[in-house]
């Protein structure tokens, strides 16, 4: 059950986002950017150490560090904070929690390795899932209302998943779901999503290892200044890092490397000034997607994602590489990509933007500059407003607007520019590609259901051969 002080964190954190917008400068966006920056800090911590192999710490599989972890988090915390350090070796653990002013710290050579066992994630915790509130598994991961939190260093986080654990759940074969065993798809996925669409409260909306629904791997909800730094993350059950209802978060220098089903890398969902730079993507989903709730849940608490800024970062494989939705019910507000580089046949879309009229919301003033793609597979900038359309049509039109896409270059794609509004209500409008120059392409534009769309020294080739598919 959602426990009081986080109820009065949610309310604090609600008029924290309302008081202190940035003010957005049209006429110069990327100003907006650096008043951004500003605002986004890493948190500071006690220069005071707290060494896991001096406090029972012990390495290798017969070894079950869960309790020694957590206990010397809690010592830390009680002590004013610092770091609690994991040295070289090969550490197992179970669920992992976060307290105020306390850095986890991986040295290099430290990894650790996540128990897949479902029932070691117990008791369940509140989160969000797929954009939907809910009491589930306990992330790997996990801080509820903390301030002043790190995971960072130079060692490994592996979640251990695979064919045999966890990832059969999402109930696909090339996965190892085999027929006759059960699925998100036929369990917990639908229960949720009921639940949600008849506005029960969340504390009734408990999971059940049943219900098949995947746990993140890092995910804070009701933080405030968050730093995950240069650690590798390896093997996600579900999405990797998801940051909730947070204020100034930094992911700077990690790299993920994560193959499975719905394996997002980093997902910002209803949080505000978020720093992600300097990161390798290399991901079974979306490299970063950013949101802000689903349907009524993203209304009944409407928090905007909004002020991120996303630079200086590597995508190879991936549904898509910055991408907002396809849960923002609540909207998406001034994003800001630069210099970055993308490169797969796996990826497959640059900035992407997708929604429906179930889920609605907004997008607005995204601003991408100086991106280089070698290949992806689809396009480099795709809008989907008709995503998912087994949601069925409903009063909900998203709206997206203040869209510029300069001096980005791709060598291969199928398509340059596919946007596919809704005809029935033009709600995509002053989208901009400015000195973007984009090679082998077989479809250079297709645009439906849009209007003041802008091209200056636009260019394209068109590739003569159809590549294999």
């Amino acid at each position: 059950m959602m426990k009081k002080r986080s109820a009065l964190f949610m309310f604090s954190l609600m008029m924290a986002f309302s008081l202190s917008a940035v003010g957005f400068d049209v006429n110069n966006p990327w100003k907006t950017a650096d008043e951004i920056l500003e605002q986004i800090s890493d948190p500071v911590f006690p220069d005071r150490d707290f060494l896991l192999t001096r406090h029972g710490g012990k390495v290798g599989p017969r070894h079950d560090n869960t309790r020694a972890i957590n206990r010397l988090i809690d010592r830390a915390s009680r002590a004013g904070g610092g770091r609690v350090i994991i040295p070289a070796g090969e550490f197992y653990t179970g669920p992992i929690t976060l307290k105020s002013n306390v850095n986890l710290h991986l040295e290099e050579g430290a990894v650790l390795k996540f128990s897949n066992n479902p029932s070691d994630y117990k008791p369940f915790v509140r989160t969000r899932w797929e954009g939907l509130d809910v009491i589930n598994y306990r992330p790997l991961i996990y801080a509820d209302g903390e301030t002043n939190i790190a995971v960072t260093g130079k060692g490994k986080l592996d979640g251990q998943a695979d064919n045999d654990s966890w990832w059969w759940m999402k109930g696909r074969e090339n996965f190892g779901w085999i027929e006759g065993m059960s699925s998100q798809y036929q369990t917990g996925r639908p229960k949720l999503m009921e639940m949600a669409e008849n506005n029960v409260p969340v504390a009734q909306r408990v999971m059940t290892e049943e219900d098949l629904l995947r746990p993140q791997f890092i995910s804070p909800i009701n933080c405030t200044n968050v730093l995950i730094e240069g650690v590798t993350i390896v093997r996600a059950p579900f999405w990797v890092i998801h940051p909730v209802f947070c204020n100034n978060v930094t992911i700077r220098g990690v790299s993920i490397i994560s193959h499975g089903p719905n394996n997002d890398g980093c997902n910002p969902e209803s949080c505000k000034n978020v720093l992600i730079e300097e990161c390798l993507f290399d991901t079974g989903d979306d490299c970063i997607a950013i949101k802000s709730g689903r349907n009524n849940d993203g209304r009944n608490t409407p928090i905007p994602s909004e002020n991120i800024i996303v630079r200086n970062c590597r995508m190879k494989a991936g549904h898509g590489g910055v991408v907002m939705g396809s849960e923002i019910s609540a909207g998406v507000r001034n994003v800001f990509v630069e210099n970055c580089e993308m490169d797969s046949p796996r990826l497959r879309r640059v900035i992407r933007i997708k929604s429906n009229t179930v889920r609605g919301g907004f997008v607005e003033n995204l601003y991408v500059r100086n991106v280089n793609v070698g290949q992806c597979d689809e396009a480099i900038f795709r809008v989907e407003l008709k995503y998912e359309q087994r949601d069925g049509d409903g009063p909900f039109m998203p709206v997206i607007k203040n869209v510029e896409l300069r001096n980005v270059t791709s060598q291969r794609s199928r398509y340059g520019v596919y946007i596919e509004g809704r005809d029935e209500s033009i709600q995509v409008s002053n989208v901009r590609f400015i000195d973007c120059h984009f090679n082998n392409v077989q479809a250079p534009v297709r645009i439906t259901g849009a209007k003041d769309v802008v091209f200056e020294n636009f260019n394209t080739t068109i590739e003569e051969v159809k590549r294999d598919r």
